[in-house]
Formats: structure tokens, C-alpha cells, sequence
């Protein structure tokens, strides 16, 4: 059960829906009802209302005229600003990591790349899965950016975006296998030092991991 106290019921009510909808319990255009919700977390509607807004904000949830709050679906044009944003980020990142990582974090990267050639050699047509934040490659070279600033703004508020993007649309068959390879090129990059080489490549994964979700979007905006 939420706390009673309106302070921390939000609060708490705001992360549990977070994961409900990151881990696709609530799906992508899913509505989110203000009655129902208190009902389920037995809280009175405002701690719900300022929940879904802090969940609008973070751009996992909108609100439509007529049908109220619902999980975001995202169009093709929102899709893409999301991916033009991430490829200008993460390749400063990138590059931030080239020239500020040191030796034994940049092993430890293809080190984590090594687990994950394990796993998709298991499953080599599933998805690329990484798990958890310390074993998220583009995670671990936000941290070894050593930029706070960055870090945030990728690990709260974009990715949380993309992994809902992931939910709506299914996983593109090989991508992992490919994925991988990009990942293991930018690592070998870093652990280099070769600053232009790690941002450059970097962009191009970022370029290639959008061309192939576009083809599986559909043209136009989603019906609400």
C-alpha cells in the first residue's frame, strides 16, 4: 500500500508506475484512469494527478483531450527527435570516455561486451538484453564520461524514453549480432584513447540502431 501522506504518495506511487510501464505491465497507449489508479494504490486522486504529471514530464506519459492520461505512444517524428538527441549526446560521451577513462574501466567495457557476446550466442535472433545499469553499455560509457551532468540527463531522462520506444515496437531480427559488433568497435576505441574514433563511431551506431527501428514504424502518427 502507498503512504497516506499526500508528500510521499506520489512520490512512491510515481516510481511504481515508472516500472510498470519500463518493464511494459502498462502497455504503450494504455490509459491511465485517476479512479482506478487510487483505487489501486488506496490513495485519494491527488496524489495520482501529480504522479502522472511527473510521468508527463519525464515523457513517459500524455495526456489527450477527452480520454485524459494514457502510457505514451510514440510517433515516427517523436521517435526520431529521440534518436537525434541520443546520437548527439552519446557520441560526446563517447568521446568524454576516450579521453578520460582509464585503462582498467576501459578493459572492464570489453570485458562487459564479452558477457554480452555470451548471451546473444545463446539467442542470436532475441534481443540485445542488458540488464540492470552496471551492465548497460551505453550506462557504463555515460559514467565513464565523467560528466554528472550528461549522466543524468541520459540514464533519467532519455533512456527511460527509448526503453518505452522498445516496448511499442518489437526487436529488429540480427540487430544484436550487429549491435554487438558496434559496441565492440567503440569499446576497442576507448580503450585506445582515440577520441574522434570512439564519438564517430558511436554516431554511426546510434545512425544504424535508428535505420533499422524506422523501417518498423508506422508512416504517420499513431491513431490516439
Amino acid at each position: 500500500m502507498i503512504p497516506v501522506e499526500h508528500g510521499s504518495a506520489w512520490s512512491a506511487l510515481e516510481a511504481e508506475l515508472r516500472e510498470d510501464i519500463l518493464t511494459g505491465r502498462i502497455a504503450p497507449g494504455e490509459r491511465l484512469g485517476e479512479v482506478p489508479l487510487a483505487a489501486r494504490f488506496s490513495v485519494s486522486r491527488g496524489p495520482v494527478r501529480d504522479a502522472l504529471r511527473k510521468l508527463a514530464g519525464a515523457g513517459l506519459v500524455s495526456f489527450l483531450p477527452n480520454i485524459g492520461a494514457r502510457v505514451r505512444v510514440f510517433s515516427q517524428e517523436d521517435a526520431r527527435a529521440l534518436y537525434e538527441l541520443r546520437a548527439a549526446l552519446e557520441s560526446d560521451a563517447a568521446r568524454w570516455a576516450a579521453r578520460r577513462a582509464g585503462k582498467d574501466q576501459a578493459q572492464g567495457l570489453i570485458a562487459l561486451l564479452s558477457q554480452h557476446a555470451e548471451g546473444i550466442a545463446a539467442h542470436p535472433a532475441g534481443a540485445y538484453l542488458q540488464n540492470g545499469k552496471d551492465a548497460d553499455f551505453h550506462i557504463v560509457i555515460a559514467e565513464m564520461a565523467q560528466n554528472p551532468l550528461l549522466r543524468d540527463l541520459l540514464a533519467d531522462e532519455l533512456y527511460p524514453q527509448l526503453a518505452l520506444l522498445r516496448r511499442q515496437h518489437r526487436n529488429v531480427a540480427g540487430r544484436g549480432r550487429v549491435a554487438l559488433r558496434e559496441h565492440q568497435n567503440i569499446a576497442d576505441a576507448i580503450l585506445n584513447g582515440d577520441d574522434e574514433l570512439a564519438a564517430l563511431l558511436m554516431r554511426r551506431h546510434i545512425e544504424s540502431s535508428w535505420n533499422a527501428l524506422r523501417g518498423q514504424l508506422e508512416v504517420g502518427d499513431p491513431e490516439p
